[in-house]
């Protein structure tokens, strides 16, 4: 189960296009000409719908997690 990664990943990607860490980091620092792109809305909506499917896929995941438990409340380690 991936869960942490996909929620952290997911929450990464859909915030911080949005902040200023997107628009003053190494890659448009050193590589001008990709500023026009990488500040762009649509490639920061872009990069943060990519977030919002990883956050569903780490809810998909924990909801799995808590469906596979026992009636006893452990969990079921068969798969």
């Amino acid at each position: 189960m991936y869960v942490a990664y996909f929620l952290e990943t997911g929450l990464l990607l859909l915030v911080l296009p949005w902040s200023s860490f997107w628009t003053g980091n190494f890659f448009i620092d050193h590589w001008p000409a990709l500023r026009p792109w990488l500040v762009n809305d649509f490639v920061r909506g872009a990069v943060s719908g990519v977030g919002v499917v990883n956050m569903a896929a780490g809810a998909a995941d924990l909801v799995a997690l808590f469906f596979a438990r026992d009636a006893d409340g452990a969990p079921d380690r068969s798969s």
